[in-house]
């Protein structure tokens, strides 16, 4: 029998729009959903993966290289092995079923990155509601890269935030973000200057507008490294962010620390 069941919350969203009218073909990133993943199970956790609409996420094109891996060709085929055939990738949930059934049963919550979430997952209710339930029972609650922005998920109105955010209205944004729960609560994520890097040569277009500070709108202290894609690990309370995909063997470390710190 294992330590307990975290849930995975994962992205739907293949899509992202970008300003000019353009769009780019977006996923999670392989090495951010199995690197986690991986190691929780090899720590004893089982893991439940749900989405919005209850089929498996879809990987960014971008993150299916070795190079995420540090170059282990090994680790890399595990991670790839285990996201197309291992049962947990494949038995998944919708968010709406699980929040349905109940989230008592749950240890931690973890989110991976990649552009996918902050399509969908950021401004789901039924995201919102499982975060908000893992913020008052205090459990530990990983997000890693661009997860961290699924914390605005939490808000009355996210979709109305994400919007002010994509309008350029930041006093909109911190209006509707007033009494948020995560306020003053210390944070990483994808930052400016690695977005700047992923828009050049990656999506060939510019987003809407950037992590830090739709996090920094909401009333996150956010905080991120001089040096672009250098692991950087935030935890403040219950929460335990990660920059960005470099951050993954460190954001997992941190988050099996948590829960094995609150089973004890």
């Amino acid at each position: 029998m294992g330590k307990g069941q975290v849930l995975v919350l994962g992205s739907n969203a293949t899509q992202l729009g970008l300003r000019g009218g353009s769009t780019a073909t977006v996923g999670q990133y392989l090495n951010e959903t199995a690197v986690p993943a991986l190691a929780l199970l090899d720590a004893g956790y089982d893991i439940v993966l749900a989405t919005p609409n209850g089929t498996k996420p879809h990987i960014d094109a971008g993150s299916d290289t070795k190079d995420h891996f540090g170059g282990d060709e090994a680790a890399y085929q595990r991670a790839q092995d285990f996201f197309a055939s291992h049962p947990a990738m494949n038995d998944v949930r919708t968010l709406k079923s699980v929040v349905d059934e109940g989230l008592d049963g749950f240890v931690g919550v973890f989110v991976p990155g990649g552009h996918a979430p902050i399509v969908d997952l950021m401004q789901d209710r039924d995201a919102g509601t499982i975060l908000r339930h893992f913020h008052a029972a205090a459990k530990p609650t990983a997000l890693l890269c661009h997860g961290p922005v699924v914390v605005v998920s939490t808000l009355d109105d996210a979709p109305a935030f994400r919007k002010a955010l994509e309008e350029g209205d930041d006093a909109g944004a911190a209006d509707l973000a007033r009494d948020w729960i995560y306020s003053g609560y210390r944070m990483t994520v994808f930052s400016a200057s690695e977005e700047k890097i992923a828009e050049e040569q990656v999506l060939k277009g510019e987003l809407y507008f950037d992590m830090e500070k739709a996090l920094r709108s909401a009333g996150g202290d956010v905080s991120v490294t001089d040096k672009n894609f250098a692991s950087n690990v935030v935890v403040d309370r219950e929460l335990i962010t990660g920059q960005n995909p470099a951050s993954d063997q460190a954001m997992a470390d941190a988050l099996i620390e948590a829960l094995d710190r609150a089973a004890a």
